[in-house]
């Protein structure tokens, strides 16, 4: 007999699952209590970072069905969407989601669906990327320094590497300016990689 579970997200706590719930049942899904999930997490996470479906995930089995109202409950963006979708019908596990006429996503129209889904995806990652570049020449442009701040002004760096070469260790100069051990560490080997 195939189980049939139901994931519900809200993202904050003013709201309810109890409408998701309502319109599962309205659309002839019988979802037993305990093979219902729901969780309040932001939809900014990923579907795997979140407690409530890592949980369901450990509950499927090939076979099972599980259904969404909207496709968006089960991840952030097109790629995350794309990659769970992937990842359940890996394990045999089919998914309705009533906001596509409760198609199944394993089914031939489920599979155009995702297909598009796919396209939209590398859409957006190639978006994404064409942007950061974009920003990173006209950062260049400008003159405006890429990376992260430095910890240490110029006059520090030097001060820094005059206690280490005392024989104070990168511990205590850390300490001394406030800084990670590591900022320390770099400063040292950064000074020590330099031509003379």
């Amino acid at each position: 007999m195939t189980r049939v579970f139901a994931y519900c997200r809200v993202s904050t706590t003013d709201q309810t699952t109890e409408n998701q719930l309502r319109e599962i049942g309205s659309a002839g899904f019988e979802v037993a209590p305990k093979r219902t999930v729901t969780e309040t997490i932001s939809g900014s996470v990923p579907a795997s970072a979140r407690p409530g479906f890592a949980g369901l995930l450990n509950k499927l089995e090939d076979g099972d069905v599980l259904v969404v109202t909207k496709l968006d409950r089960l991840g952030r963006n097109a790629m995350d969407v794309r990659a769970t979708v992937e990842a359940l019908t890996g394990l045999g596990v089919r998914v309705h989601c009533l906001a596509l006429g409760g198609v199944d996503l394993s089914s031939a129209a489920g599979k155009m669906t995702m297909g598009v889904l796919a396209a939209v995806a590398e859409f957006e990652r190639d978006l994404l990327i064409e942007r950061t570049q974009s920003g990173l020449a006209r950062a260049k442009a400008s003159g405006t320094p890429l990376g992260r701040p430095q910890t240490l002004r110029h006059t520090d760096a030097s001060t820094a590497l005059e206690k280490l070469s005392e024989g104070l260790s990168v511990a205590a100069v850390a300490r001394e300016f406030k800084t990670s051990r590591q900022t320390i560490m770099r400063l040292r080997d950064r000074e020590s990689h330099s031509p003379a």
